[in-house]
């Protein structure tokens, strides 16, 4: 099959963040018996080296230049609100968009060159015509709904500007209804995600194909270090994952510290932002930055804490702590998708929603060596099991093939 992927985020390296370890995952599956034609931007920080690493990997590779950065100014941006509101669509997906790009997709499909198409998340579904289900398959992997993540931000206090987003709410719901209607597939990475996307259309086809993790990159570790080192990982530049450290460091470490005044805390993560990077004035906390290897810095950690409270969709992070063999205190949010707990589901992680859910889940791991010994096998084992790209690819290849 000839398959024609959408990606205005570089999908390389896949350690850059969640949509790229996603897209190129799956892309390098379906590479295996496919001919994959990637569409994909540029941006400043991409080199030479990657672009042709990618290219090694795809039969046709097609790279048009990002965007420049919108004017930021107050009048700019009223201006781009009213577009929300006359022409339906976000400004976020509006500022990377490519003429260009589209010129070139629209020709491509014109000639019948594929067979189907994927956006490899939402904000490509700007590219794809309506009418192109007639002739081609065409799917959205979402990611995460944008409207549920805005109103779940809203719901927790969480939203970094609560009255613009209070006003974009409704113009997202609109928005996300009108693009579900165009494709022929959609993909969710939750069960949460997937029926809240149904709502928007009830007679859409859309099927749950969870992240994966790369078990080569990930090996499981040889021994529990012991000690009373505390983790955090992601992308520290997103709104949830800053959230998410500021509320560790400042909130429950230093409840943890009045009983173990030598654990620390370890932020590991690229683009940490001024919120973050200030983080490391606080003691026992250390902000890393990038680093050469996140399953190096998983490995020496006691527990990997992932305090969640906004952001839809299953968390790499958590996966790939499971595959390592750290034990894993998490959030609902944290742990979306995942059978961790219950009567007739082996205990994979501990669950923790407040404070004082995360001191006494930490405490727990911190005293008894078999229960860290019991989360990191049964985490590793779901990991192998059901969380491999291999599992995720094939999931997502049936989907192209029904």
């Amino acid at each position: 099959m000839k398959i024609l992927m959408l990606s205005s985020t570089f999908p390389y390296p896949p350690s850059r963040g969640g949509t790229q370890v996603r897209t190129f995952n799956l892309l390098k599956f379906l590479s295996q018996k496919h001919s994959i034609i990637l569409v994909t931007q540029r941006s400043p920080d991409v080199n030479d080296l990657e672009v042709d690493s990618l290219r090694s990997s795809v039969e046709e590779l097609a790279i048009f230049p990002r965007p420049q950065e919108p004017n930021k100014g107050t009048f700019a941006k009223l201006r781009r609100f009213s577009n929300f509101i006359i022409e339906g669509t976000p400004p976020s997906v509006l500022s990377i968009y490519s003429p260009e790009m589209q010129k070139w997709v629209d020709e491509f499909v014109g000639e019948g060159k594929c067979e189907a198409i994927t956006c490899e998340h939402c904000v490509n579904e700007i590219y794809i015509r309506h009418q192109w289900q007639e002739k081609v398959k065409t799917l959205v992997n979402v990611h995460s709904s944008i409207y549920g993540t805005c109103r779940q931000q809203l719901e927790t206090g969480t939203a970094e500007k609560p009255l613009r987003d209070r006003l974009n709410l409704p113009l997202l719901l609109r928005y996300e209804k009108r693009y579900c209607s165009k494709f022929s597939f959609i993909i969710a990475t939750t069960e949460e995600d997937r029926k809240q996307l149904q709502e928007f259309n009830p007679n859409s086809k859309i099927s749950v194909i969870p992240n994966g993790v790369d078990l080569s990159l990930f090996p499981y570790r040889s021994s529990d270090p012991g000690g009373k080192q505390l983790i955090f990982v992601g992308t520290m530049d997103y709104l949830s994952n800053i959230d998410a450290a500021r509320f560790l460091s400042l909130e429950i470490f230093p409840k943890l510290q009045e009983r173990y005044p030598d654990a620390t805390l370890a932020l590991v993560g690229a683009r940490p932002v001024p919120a973050v990077q200030e983080l490391s004035t606080c003691t026992g906390v250390k902000v890393t930055g990038p680093v050469p290897s996140m399953a190096e810095y998983l490995r020496q950690a006691t527990v990997c804490v992932i305090p969640m409270r906004t952001g839809f969709g299953i968390k790499n992070k958590t996966l790939e702590a499971m595959a390592v063999g750290t034990p894993v205190v998490a959030s609902d949010r944290g742990l979306e998708g995942l059978a961790v707990d219950g009567e007739d589901t082996p205990l994979r992680a501990l669950r923790a929603n407040n404070v004082g859910e995360y001191i006494e889940a930490i405490i727990r791991l911190f005293e008894d060596r078999q229960l860290r010994q019991m989360l990191s096998e049964n985490g590793r084992s779901l990991i192998e099991t059901e969380y491999t790209w291999e599992v995720q690819g094939q999931r997502y290849e049936r989907v192209l093939l029904g």
